[in-house]
């Protein structure tokens, strides 16, 4: 089930478009994506239960495309968390409500799974929510609770995606879900292009060896072609992208795991108003749907090509 096979995480937004303006792709521009994407990867994964996640899989199924979509759910925060400096405060009462809604979010992603059933593939019943600095930081007992009541409603793989440092110290999480995701970036912790690769290979290797009777795939791994800071700023580009993406790819090939590449088309929407801010920045395509130097030429880079004039 878990095999080696391409997938890529997909959010449509164009310019123009963003879901904190609740404005959203249309039906044409999503079909062409899904039409383009599926000429090269057959999974997909999204993160919400919004508009948007819903109508992507109403255009899978009414026109048979040949994807499979891991739904997702962004819990609000059930802890107060003092040390992340962009919206980790939650008062006692607003704890209260977010168990509420996170209840609510899961039973709209299980509508959704039951909905197109033969769309979805995987739920997730979270994103990076055990991580220190996430600013809607979960309890493990929360997530295990969601997983368990996830469980027992659908018929579907239920996992929770989180960077793969964080799954070594959610080992009761861990036990209960289907799969293990983990996530790898070493460019966020400004490693140069070969120590990154070699950093990634090691995350994989790491988490199978803690976990050695789970299955486990990468629900996020890849490289910004722009930064403005906290990585190394002149290894953020299309050259060391491709490489970064070739090296990657051989050794999942060879080790045969699923892994889902972030991401499809870059996202503007996102972070501040700096163009260069690498949240910007992780497509294999422009924002445009023109294909960056991986995409483009296909070309073998290694990390030979770095030391070419």
């Amino acid at each position: 089930m878990y095999h080696f096979q391409p997938a890529i995480c997909y959010s449509g937004y164009r310019q123009g478009q963003s879901p904190r303006q609740h404005i959203f792709p249309s039906d044409q521009e999503v079909l062409e994506d899904l039409k383009h994407l599926q000429t090269f990867v057959k999974h997909i994964r999204m993160y919400d239960t919004s508009y948007h996640v819903k109508q992507v899989c109403r255009l899978i199924e009414a026109h048979a495309i040949d994807l499979k979509v891991m739904l997702g759910v962004e819990p609000k925060g059930e802890i107060d968390n003092p040390n992340c400096h962009f919206g980790g405060r939650h008062s006692n009462e607003a704890i209260k409500q977010h168990k509420v809604y996170n209840y609510q979010q899961l039973d709209d992603m299980i509508d959704i799974a039951k909905t197109y059933d033969n769309v979805v593939f995987a739920v997730s019943v979270g994103n990076e929510n055990t991580s220190d600095w996430h600013p809607n930081l979960m309890p493990e007992s929360s997530l295990i609770d969601h997983v368990n009541y996830v469980k027992s409603k659908i018929n579907k793989p239920v996992t929770f995606c989180e960077g793969q440092y964080f799954w070594l110290h959610n080992k009761g999480l861990a036990h209960v879900v289907d799969v293990i995701s983990i996530h790898s970036y070493p460019q966020w912790q400004s490693l140069h292009l070969e120590d990154a690769i070699e950093k990634t290979k090691r995350d994989i290797l790491e988490t199978k060896e803690t976990f050695p009777h789970k299955p486990i795939i990468i629900t996020e791994f890849g490289w910004a072609t722009k930064a403005n800071h906290q990585m190394i700023l002149d290894e953020a580009n299309e050259i060391n992208q491709a490489i970064y993406l070739n090296a990657i790819y051989a050794y999942l090939k060879d080790i045969d795991m699923l892994a889902y590449l972030f991401e499809a088309y870059d996202e503007t929407w996102k972070g501040s108003d700096n163009k260069d801010e690498q949240e910007k920045h992780w497509g294999i395509f422009n924002e445009d749907r023109t294909p960056k130097l991986w995409q483009k030429e296909k070309p073998k880079f290694e990390l030979s090509h770095l030391n070419k004039d």
